[in-house]
């Protein structure tokens, strides 16, 4: 069953790929969603498995991969409880978004192509998900850098879809350098690239028993060694995880279809680095330096992310910047040792943000393509579906619900505990030293996330209209290939939290993941978190509310306040505006030095050196002998004869004076 849920989407990526032209566009689009939707199903099937405690983990090899020297990797697929959630996530909004999709690009005439796109990325994703050594998760690794890569540049006559599917190749390769050299370094220190055999060595091995590394010129004691593989695991998290330094590619990858945002930007890609650190848990607890970095950066993520989607105006840039933060809090979870708590929000987070993305595609739809929450407004009894199902959507990203109990909506339950988890993390003998940074960036930034959610609800649906009036005759409510992963993205929104929480990090904790996470600090974690105060408990719902109101006076009491607090603060306003001016930064810093060494090498090593004094050089010089040689040849007979006369009068000469040296020798 689980090789089938593996290579479901790689035929229908085959099929749409190579035959596209000839079976045509709808049979195209049918056919990928059905094998989605039937993955999909079967990813359910097993994920109940797990959840009602009939299945057990397991290794399923396929077939050997590569056999060279020590290194012996099998094509093998790690199934346990981490996995099957990770298969309902993917194939779960993969499906969903192949059948938004037939309605989304109905009037694309390149529909082959994009549902064989979607269907490769998906395939790789699960290639990642499935992988039982480290060389296996980094083929789905780049798999998925390479699918993002040309879902958002699939426009391909749109330069801005151009060169954001090339900053986020870029930028991602980046990460990934980190993340080949942390499996090299694993391969040097224990052999093996296969997760069992790593995660069993890995504790002698911090005790002494290994061999160390070098890195950097510095002889690494056990403890260090660790250390930096583990930190250079979490650089290819950074990178695929948009987090804080390398977080610029993700608000331009909304340059893509957006289907593609939800699909990759929302729910799935970007998760993978969650993923990974969750998969190595048993690596980083071993690194409490790396752990500590590991909450610092989700924690600045968190907040960082928070404050520019205050201010932005394109509705998928605020969807965009809101994942951006939410990655940050799943790292603050892992970061904590409460590992489950991040794959729990990783695992809610997938259902609300699709669904955000998704009705934030019905909107474009609605409104001709306009993406500009400033020419919207009062669209509310015009969508309808759109408005409620998006309602349910920002209710569990806010995270609503009743304080002291678990009855809320997702993000509520999972987004409150990793809170909690953070406080608890700063406690106790293992206190891990950012926890309690980490707690008040997150506390701060749910005030934030409920501010820039609502103020995207208020300013989209509510008020004035402030589009164009031909634009306000033509809204209407998208179709039921559209509403339908709609509504069926808003009943996991709603009752996730609440089903699923027991199994995650509640009481049915050991008999949910039977193993499949480091499980040591996370019990500690799990335990402290019963004893924390309840103003911590009560904290992020406080925030919440806070946002909620400052939003509605904003956008709904006041309109004009948001425009003259901008003027007010105009420094603050556009130093958020530009996004912390890291994109500016970064083009001073890389961008512009590298364009000025690469113009060098052209213009002066590769044009002046190279082709100068070589091939060109070489050129010019024979074309300059040849137009020399041929000027001798005039035509006019008397030049040829004088040419003659001196060549015979050179050698009478010169056989004169040989002859005469060598007749005289003779006698």
């Amino acid at each position: 069953m689980y090789s089938t849920i593996l290579f479901l989407p790689l035929v229908g990526f085959l099929i749409a790929g190579l035959f596209g032209r000839a079976i045509g566009d709808k049979a195209c689009e049918y056919i990928t969603s059905g094998l989605l939707i039937i993955a999909a199903l079967m990813s359910w099937a097993a994920f109940f498995g797990f959840w009602l405690g009939g299945s057990q983990a397991g290794t399923y090899d396929l077939f050997r991969w590569i056999d060279v020297g020590d290194l012996n990797v099998s094509w093998s697929l790690k199934i346990d409880t981490l996995t099957v959630v990770m298969l309902v996530v993917v194939n779960t909004v993969s499906a969903l978004v192949h059948v938004y999709s037939i309605g989304y690009m109905h009037h694309d005439p390149h529909r082959p192509r994009f549902f064989a796109y979607l269907s490769l990325f998906t395939f790789a994703m699960l290639s990642l998900v499935t992988a039982d050594n480290l060389l296996q998760m980094f083929f789905g690794w780049e798999g998925v850098g390479l699918a993002s890569y040309l879902l958002i540049g699939f426009w391909y006559k749109k330069p801005s879809a151009n060169a954001a599917a090339m900053k986020a190749f870029v930028v991602n390769r980046v990460g990934d350098f980190g993340f080949a050299l942390g499996i090299f370094g694993v391969f040097y220190v224990f052999q093996s690239i296969e997760f069992t055999t790593i995660f069993n060595d890995a504790p002698s091995f911090v005790e002494g028993h290994g061999e160390a590394l070098t890195f950097l010129g510095y002889h690494l004691d056990p403890h260090a060694t660790m250390t930096v593989i583990c930190l250079l695991l979490f650089m290819g998290a950074m990178g695929k995880s948009a987090q804080f330094l390398l977080h610029t590619w993700l608000p331009d990858a909304m340059e893509g279809p957006t289907p593609v945002s939800a699909l990759i930007h929302a729910a799935t890609m970007v998760t993978a680095g969650v993923f990974m650190v969750a998969r190595l848990s048993p690596l980083m607890e071993l690194s409490h330096t790396a752990l500590a970095v590991i909450v610092f950066f989700g924690a600045t993520t968190a907040f960082f992310a928070a404050t520019v989607g205050l201010v932005q105006n394109d509705i998928k840039r605020v969807i965009a910047y809101s994942t951006c933060s939410q990655l940050g809090y799943m790292f603050v979870a892992l970061g904590v040792g409460a590992y489950s708590i991040g794959i729990f929000h990783l695992f809610t987070h997938a259902f609300f943000k699709a669904l955000l993305f998704l009705c934030a595609g019905s909107v474009i739809h609605a409104v001709s393509d306009e993406q500009d929450m400033r020419k919207m407004g009062g669209l509310r009894k015009h969508i309808p579906i759109t408005y409620w199902t998006m309602m349910i959507g920002t209710l569990a990203l806010t995270g609503v619900g009743i304080p002291f109990t678990h009855i809320g909506f997702a993000g509520f339950i999972s987004k409150d505990a990793i809170i909690e988890a953070a406080f608890a993390g700063s406690v106790g003998e293992h206190a891990n030293p950012m926890a309690l940074y980490g707690f008040w960036l997150t506390v701060i930034a749910a005030a934030l996330t409920a501010f820039y959610s609502w103020r995207l609800t208020f300013m989209t649906f509510h008020g004035k209209p402030r589009a164009p009036v031909d634009v306000m005759k033509h809204v209407h409510e998208s179709p039921l290939v559209m509403t339908i992963p709609l509504a069926i993205l808003s009943i996991g929104a709603a009752f996730a939290g609440m089903v699923f929480y027991g199994s995650f990090y509640g009481e049915g904790y050991d008999a949910f993941w039977k193993g499949s996470l480091f499980t040591s600090e996370t019990n500690h974690i799990l335990h402290a978190m019963h004893d924390v105060p309840a103003w911590v408990k009560v904290s992020p719902f406080v925030m919440m509310v806070a946002g909620l109101l400052v939003a509605y006076v904003f956008y709904i009491r006041s309109p004009e306040m948001p425009k003259r607090l901008a003027e007010r603060h105009h420094g603050l306003y556009q130093f958020l505006l530009n996004k912390w001016y890291f994109d500016e930064i970064y083009d001073f810093l890389f961008v512009r030095p590298a364009m000025w060494l690469g113009r060098v090498l052209w213009k002066k090593g590769d044009g002046t050196v190279i082709d100068g004094f070589g091939p060109n050089g070489v050129a010019t010089r024979v074309q300059n002998v040849t137009a020399w040689v041929v000027k001798l040849q005039t035509g006019y007979l008397y030049h040829y004869a004088f040419a003659m006369l001196i060549g015979v009068a050179a050698l009478i000469t010169w056989s004169m004076f040989t002859g005469a040296g060598t007749g005289g020798g003779a006698h």
